[in-house]
Parts: structure tokens; sequence; C-alpha cells
């Protein structure tokens, strides 16, 4: 494998984990750790952080390296807004153009979400998690659209890995939430999927901010 494909390799990895709060706000990615945990060179993790700088995942740090990116209240207020416009968008059109395929894809995402949670694996909940709102946006069928949500680098912000069990309610919640958006989908229902969205995200919101 090329150099240049081992850091592409690192920097979706990394990415993924940054989107779906696996990698915290504020925790230092030092880049012996990840060329160890990953297999590869320092040079490919550099090349990997340095490239997720310029997309304002994470910053470099007053003394040196780097850390993922704090969100501040704007931040988050500003996140909401942005996925509310983009995904009620993509559920317009996702209701007027899903396959009966894609529906059964949204339901398989939604029960591996379930079945993450059940099993205690909150890191892949978190991925299933960016996995269900990201298809919504490709099954949007507008190209354009989907360009524009994935290089926005918008992170999911109402789940974070480090709860304890006594916080799982809202793992719980979201699983719900994702039923009822599925449910309104199937049903063409625009009016109820874009207030169980509204919902969702502004349940994310609030509990962010109690987080921050």
């Amino acid at each position: 494998m090329k150099p240049n494909s081992l850091s592409h390799k690192v920097y979706l990895e990394l990415r993924k984990k940054i989107l779906s709060n696996q990698l915290v706000s504020g925790m230092r990615l030092k880049e012996d750790e990840w060329a160890q945990k990953m297999e590869v060179s320092r040079t490919a993790i550099r090349e990997a952080l340095t490239r997720l700088l310029g997309e304002g995942l994470v910053v470099f740090g007053d003394k040196g390296g780097y850390f993922i990116k704090s969100m501040t209240v704007e931040d988050v207020e500003e996140i909401r807004e942005l996925r509310e416009i983009l995904e009620t968008g993509a559920l317009r059109l996702a209701i007027e153009r899903i396959t009966d395929e894609e529906l059964q894809e949204l339901e398989s995402i939604c029960d591996d979400f379930t079945s993450m949670v059940e099993r205690g694996y909150l890191g892949g909940a978190c991925e299933a998690d960016v996995k269900f709102h990201e298809s919504i946006i490709m099954y949007s069928g507008n190209a354009k659209l989907q360009y524009i949500y994935e290089h926005s680098n918008i992170p999911l912000f109402h789940m974070k890995l480090g709860q304890t069990m006594s916080h799982m309610d809202d793992y719980e919640l979201t699983d719900q939430e994702h039923r009822e958006l599925l449910a309104a989908i199937k049903s063409k229902d625009f009016a109820q999927a874009e207030k169980t969205l509204h919902k969702h995200l502004i349940r994310g919101q609030l509990t962010a901010l109690d987080l921050l």
C-alpha cells in the first residue's frame, strides 16, 4: 500500500471517530500512539492530522501537538441549525425517492445500533448513528447536497462515549427517534418526519450543552 493511501486510511478512521464523538473535544492525538495502533508510520499519521487540521476538526496546541477541537455553546447551536436545514431538505427528497432496498438498509442500521447498545459497544453505536444520518442524506438522491453535508464535517454532538450506564436512556431515546424517523419515511409522512428530526436534534443540542 502506498504511503498516501495509508495516510488516507488513517484520515478516514480518525475523521469517523471524531464525527461520532469517540474522540472527544480537547483530546490529544499522539502521533506515536496512533502509528502503533494503526500499524502505520508516524509520517502517515502526521499527514492525516494535517488534513484534519485544514478541515477544522483538530487544532494545533500552544505547546505543540494535535488536539480535537473543542466546541463552544455557539458551535453547538450552529451545528444543530445547519444539520436541521440540510437533513430536513434531505428527508423531503428521500421520502419521494427512497427505494424498498434503501428502506431495508435504514432498518438494518437501526438494528445494528440497537444491538451495539445492548452489548455495550457504544463506539459501534456512535458509528451506526453517523451512518443512519448520512444514509438519509445519500438517499435524497442529490449529489450536491451529499457533497455539502460530507464536507461540512458535522459532528454528532448528542452522545458522549464516556457516559455511564445511568445515561443509557440517551442511547435508548436515540434508537426510538431513529425508528420514528424511519416509520415516517416509510409512510411518506414528511410533516411527521420533520417534527421527529427537530425533536431529535433539539434534544441533542440540550444534551451537548449540559456536557460542555
